[in-house]
């Protein structure tokens, strides 16, 4: 195992890469989604859509569990791999044939008879994407994102170049379910060019205790999923489609961004937590540092958002979606909080608290929904304030054995937030001040572009002014992607 400064080389061309390939397939799935939008219809995206709310709940389960406890343990036998590896294709083809099962129920419960065909079609996506489960958690085990990332991007490129190519052959809705498929495709291929790993009969008495941790993980992922999702059911069940509308503009205006920027790390800091579990120093150091950076960006990011909430609704959608101000601004200041959390489940998973993570996702799949239902008697700006309100106080036993797992005292994790929550109270009140002098003759244009720079302005000048030895550490790690070493096996 790599340690001390060549991890975090390691670590900071990890970032790097990700970022690459987050950025370039964000880019290929824009230009991909505008070309197929003109060409094909609202039918067609719609039925993909009510495929997709079995077939994403599929997919969490699908993608989570025995890949990720290949990841994470870190004393399994060869032998071990092999029956995990027989296992997740059993996995695969059992959602496989429950999926085909669904198809007819799913096209009877939203009446629409061709999404069957859609359903049994898009089934098959999961026995495919067994084969690479585990042989692309031995990648991630072994640090190779450059590999991972380059996967990644070739995969978004090629399944792009499908839906378009199929879009313009008249294929309809057919162009994105093909095209996905397609792409996983690639993606297996691709990966077991690199990293193939041989099948054994699984026996329980042999991977007992690893059947354990992945039931843990993926009982962790359903939850999750449910209580992601509860507020949208909560909302279009008691306010109808109209408000449902706006809160669903106002949760992507506040969470796409951050959560984009959030992936970056989640997507790389399970191999490194898993490689340093023994490890309560290197632990302790590298969630203040990923807290410290993350937070550098998503905090000022996101309480921007909920002080330009007003004229960028009306600048990017108009008038009309003025309903969703209310929510954008208080999903934005629950989004910051938010963003940091993420690191914390990936860090017990890693040193071996699966089933406490997955307890704590259970409580708040149970919780947070009676919030939203509550919440709902305020309509939308009460469902958003749910989050806001339950969900930092639902935080805190996540927080409390985080820290005293670590031997950590709070007042360090408030040191690494500092900078960045203390520069964005001043941008605060420097856009509010802003807004109190200028905005009542300025358009919304130009309140958006001043209230934009201003708050821009301030936290960079407040960082600098305030905390330079900070930004000059962050730097520092940007520099090192350049420099040093990058060990790829673990």
């Amino acid at each position: 195992m790599p340690s001390g400064e060549s991890l975090d080389h390691s670590m900071a061309r990890a970032l790097a890469w990700n970022t690459a390939a987050k950025t370039l397939s964000q880019l290929f799935s824009w230009a991909s989604t505008i070309v197929v939008a003109r060409l094909l219809t609202p039918y067609d995206y719609g039925l993909v859509g009510m495929a997709g709310v079995y077939l994403a709940l599929a997919t969490v389960v699908s993608q989570s569990g025995i890949g990720n406890t290949v990841l994470y343990v870190r004393d399994l036998t060869n032998r071990q791999i092999a029956e995990l590896n027989s296992l997740s294709i059993g996995v695969g083809l059992f959602l496989t044939a429950l999926t085909c099962a669904l198809a007819v129920p799913l096209a009877y419960f939203f009446s629409t008879p061709p999404l069957r065909s859609v359903v049994l079609v898009a089934g098959v996506t999961y026995l495919i994407d067994s084969f690479q489960t585990v042989p692309r958690a031995l990648l991630q085990k072994n640090l190779r994102f450059k590999l991972l990332s380059s996967i990644e991007t070739t995969r978004f490129f090629f399944q792009a170049l499908c839906c378009m190519t199929l879009a313009l052959l008249h294929f309809r809705y057919w162009s994105l379910v093909l095209g996905h498929i397609l792409g996983t495709l690639l993606s297996v291929v691709l990966t077991l060019c690199w990293k193939r790993n041989p099948f054994a009969w699984p026996h329980l008495e042999n991977i007992r205790r690893e059947v354990r941790y992945a039931g843990h993980v993926l009982f962790s992922a359903i939850a999750g999923y449910v209580y992601a999702n509860a507020d949208f059911a909560v909302a279009g069940r008691a306010l109808g489609a109209i408000p449902l509308g706006n809160y669903s503009v106002a949760w992507n205006i506040a969470s796409v961004p951050v959560d984009k920027i959030s992936a970056l790390f989640t997507g790389v800091t399970p191999a490194f937590f898993s490689a340093i579990q023994n490890d309560l120093a290197e632990l302790r150091r590298y969630l203040l540092r990923l807290t410290e950076a993350l937070s550098l960006v998503t905090i000022p990011a996101s309480i921007g958002l909920a002080l330009v909430s007003q004229p960028l609704i009306v600048v990017l959608l108009g008038p009309k979606w003025e309903e969703a101000v209310g929510p954008l601004r208080l999903l934005s200041v629950f989004i910051a909080v938010r963003s940091l959390a993420t690191l914390l489940p990936n860090l017990l998973t890693s040193i071996g608290y699966a089933r406490y993570v997955m307890w704590f996702t259970t409580s708040l799949a149970v919780g947070m929904p009676l919030a939203f239902v509550v919440g709902s008697h305020w309509g939308t700006n009460g469902i958003a304030a749910a989050w806001m309100i339950a969900y930092p106080l639902m935080l805190i036993p996540l927080y409390a054995r985080t820290l005293r797992q670590l031997q950590m005292p709070f007042s360090d994790y408030l040191s690494a937030v500092f900078p960045a929550v203390s520069a964005t109270v001043i941008m605060a009140i420097a856009v509010l001040v802003i807004r109190w002098l200028f905005f009542a003759t300025l358009p919304p244009l130009p309140a958006l572009v001043v209230s934009a720079f201003t708050g821009a302005a301030t936290y960079l000048g407040a960082l600098l002014v305030f905390h330079r030895h900070r930004v000059s550490r962050i730097v520092h790690m940007l520099k090192s992607i350049r420099k040093g070493p990058l060990s790829t096996q673990v």
